[in-house]
């Protein structure tokens, strides 16, 4: 009987630390009770529980149909770009897996030019920062991960519909009291560009960063299962 290799470079890099998460993981799972997600999906969900010891993320987590394989397709492409809200999200992504993949993170919330167009313009930074990130080309073909400011994901939205941009996957989970659930209910509302959403107001840097860990996992997994074939 052939079994699967383990993954190695987005697992935890001592014996005792892959213990505690994989042990976490089996509490999830036993923990969790029913839920409707695809094989494919719950390794996410899983995470984003993890992150924050929360099981509401089962239910208001929620996947357009092609989120994982769009997510899946985009880290293979070994040139695609994490373009964030905030710096948070870009230093809480392992280095050590992003590089795996070739992957870059970008994020432009505190550049003097993206301060001053807010202010010129009556806008918030992360607006700006997004609109930024279109001139310079990297929202096509990208994961967008936004967790602190729904202005972003409102933004992003806005560029997809009226100035054409393409990213490959948003994972949009933007926290808060003031349009974060409705900025959400936007997204979801688009067909084609795959997303990750949170329903509601939870949200967070930190679940952007699960989801896309758990993604480069899914990725890893692939990756040896296809040189175990092979």
């Amino acid at each position: 009987m052939t079994h699967a290799a383990a993954n190695v470079v987005t697992e935890q890099l001592t014996a005792a630390g892959r213990a505690i998460e994989h042990d976490s993981f089996a509490v999830i799972d036993r923990e969790v009770g029913p839920h409707t997600y695809a094989p494919e999906q719950w390794p996410i969900v899983r995470r984003m529980i993890h992150a924050n010891a929360d099981f509401d993320f089962n239910g208001l987590t929620e996947f357009h149909p092609d989120a994982v394989p769009a997510g899946l397709a985009a880290i293979f492409g070994h040139a695609t770009r994490v373009v964030a809200d905030v710096e948070m999200i870009c230093v809480g992504l392992s280095a050590p897996r992003l590089a795996h993949f070739g992957l870059t993170t970008h994020q432009f919330i505190s550049d003097p030019d993206v301060i001053e167009l807010a202010k010129a313009e009556g806008t918030t930074r992360a607006v700006q920062a997004m609109r930024k990130a279109h001139r310079l080309g990297l929202l096509d073909g990208a994961i967008v991960g936004i967790g602190n400011a729904p202005t972003a994901l409102i933004e992003v939205v806005r560029l997809m519909k009226e100035e054409g941009a393409r990213p490959a996957l948003v994972v949009g989970m933007p926290v808060g009291f003031v349009s974060a659930a409705e900025s959400k209910d936007l997204m979801a509302l688009e067909s084609d560009v795959p997303w990750i959403v949170i329903r509601g107001r939870k949200g967070g840097s930190t679940l952007v960063v699960a989801a896309i860990h758990a993604l480069l996992g899914l990725a890893e997994a692939q990756e040896l299962a296809k040189e175990q074939a092979a």
